[in-house]
């Protein structure tokens, strides 16, 4: 499948599972995998057509979504051992969306070789599609994305709500982002946030979007330093506008 036909086959899924359901979910249409780790019947369903036709283009590939992980932990392992996979988020943001809220998103990564190729973000409340290929630079609605300077007093981010408030030395106090990663990379990239800080990094909540922002001209990596491995299952993460504000976080923690 080209680039275009994913991104086509996220906003027709989208249309026909997910859109459906916003702001329209029954009581028994929502679950909790874990205390506060909700999980709706549009999250089973729009994975379920997402990897089919994945697994129908690329009969190869792993597909590691992130349900099917809820049920097979192996999924992971063999992901990270994988020669070609892709991930995919189905709703990205599932707290959000069964509270009626527009941020939420679906998500998918290409990764081949342990290098991500390709990433796709549809917001199909925002009618908002962010698109990435490995050195063919960043997209958003088909017009070329590079990432934006956040003007004086936008504050820093993170997803942790333990760490909310804390003061990050000399650069200020952090503040929540926006609660699903197929938001949070797109607002740092239009220079709604300075940096953000992510105390996971779960693969089909970072892959799409940190490869976007890295081809938009921002940076990723983990909290030492270190770079950003694609099939790493540990480790928190700074994505950040350009290398001096990458750096800049990395000297102010730990937290």
């Amino acid at each position: 499948m080209d680039t275009a036909a994913v991104l086509t086959l996220l906003q027709d899924v989208a249309a026909e599972v997910i859109n459906p359901r916003f702001r329209a979910l029954a009581d028994e249409q929502v679950a909790e995998k874990n205390p506060g780790d909700l999980v709706t019947v549009a999250d089973h369903e729009s994975e379920a057509l997402i990897t089919a036709a994945l697994q129908a283009a690329y009969p190869d590939a792993l597909v590691l979504g992130e349900e099917a992980m809820a049920a097979d932990p192996g999924l992971l392992e063999r992901f990270a051992d994988a020669e070609h996979a892709f991930t995919v988020d189905p709703v990205d943001g599932t707290k959000n969306f069964v509270h009626g809220s527009p941020d939420h998103a679906v998500m998918v990564a290409e990764v081949l070789r342990g290098e991500v190729t390709r990433g796709w973000i549809w917001q199909p409340q925002h009618a908002a599609s962010y698109v990435a290929e490995r050195g063919g630079g960043a997209w958003h609605n088909g017009e070329r994305l590079s990432v934006a300077t956040a003007p004086h007093g936008v504050p820093f981010r993170t997803a942790r709500r333990s760490w909310v408030g804390r003061e990050l030395d000399g650069l200020g106090a952090l503040e929540l982002t926006w609660a699903c990663c197929g938001i949070d990379y797109p607002h740092l990239i239009a220079g709604d946030a300075r940096a953000l800080l992510y105390s996971r990094s779960m693969p089909w909540d970072h892959l799409p979007g940190g490869l976007i922002l890295a081809e938009a001209g921002g940076v990723i990596g983990q909290h030492d330093g270190s770079p950003w491995r694609p099939q790493a299952l540990s480790g928190g993460l700074v994505a950040a506008p350009d290398r001096a504000t990458y750096d800049a976080v990395v000297a102010a923690l730990p937290l």
